[in-house]
C-alpha cells in the first residue's frame, strides 16, 4: 500500500454518508479499492468488514474481520479490528467473545482508541447484564477529559465495581 491508496481511501470512507442506507454502492468502492491490494494482505479484508460494518451488516463483516486477524493485520487496523469485531459480535448476540477480545486489549499500549475498547466493552458487559461493570468503565474512560472532578469520578468508578 502507497499513501496514494490511502488517501484514496481515506477519500471514500469521508464520503460514506452519501450512499443510500443499504450501502452496496459504497461497498462497491471499497472492493474496488481493495482489488488493488495483493491478494494475502490482510488490509482488504479489513476494509471489507469496515463497509458491510459501516452499512449494517454486523453479520456479514464479522468472517472478514476474523480473516484479516488470521492473515496477520497489525499495528493500528490490527487494533480498530478488535474494537469493531468485538461491536460486531456484540450485535449478533455474541458478546461474551467480544469481552474476551477487548479485555486483552485493555493490556495493550496505550494509544488514542484507549477510549473506544473500554466504550465497547462497556456496550459488550451491558449485553451480558454486567451494567455496573460497563458503567465503572465509561466512568473511569470519561473522567480525564473532564475539566474537572476527574478525581471524583475515578473514585465512583472504582467503587461501583469494588462492592
Amino acid at each position: 500500500m502507497d499513501i496514494a491508496w490511502e488517501q484514496r481511501l481515506a477519500k471514500a470512507w469521508a464520503s460514506v454518508e452519501e450512499y443510500d442506507d443499504r450501502g452496496a454502492e459504497f461497498r462497491e468502492i471499497i472492493d474496488t479499492l481493495v482489488a488493488e491490494l495483493p491478494d494475502e494482505s490482510p488490509v482488504a479484508p479489513f476494509e471489507r468488514a469496515c463497509a458491510f460494518d459501516s452499512t449494517g451488516h454486523s453479520d456479514r463483516a464479522v468472517p472478514l474481520y476474523r480473516e484479516a486477524l488470521e492473515k496477520g493485520l497489525d499495528g493500528y487496523r490490527r487494533r480498530r479490528t478488535a474494537i469493531q469485531l468485538s461491536s460486531s459480535l456484540r450485535n449478533i448476540g455474541q458478546p461474551e467473545e467480544g469481552v474476551t477480545l477487548l479485555e486483552a486489549e485493555l493490556d495493550a499500549p496505550s494509544d488514542e482508541l484507549d477510549d473506544a475498547v473500554r466504550a465497547t466493552l462497556a456496550l459488550c458487559l451491558a449485553s451480558l447484564g454486567r451494567e455496573r461493570e460497563g458503567l465503572a468503565l465509561v466512568l473511569g474512560a470519561l473522567a480525564p477529559h473532564l475539566p474537572r472532578y476527574q478525581r471524583s469520578m475515578g473514585n465512583y468508578a472504582r467503587q461501583l465495581t469494588d462492592g
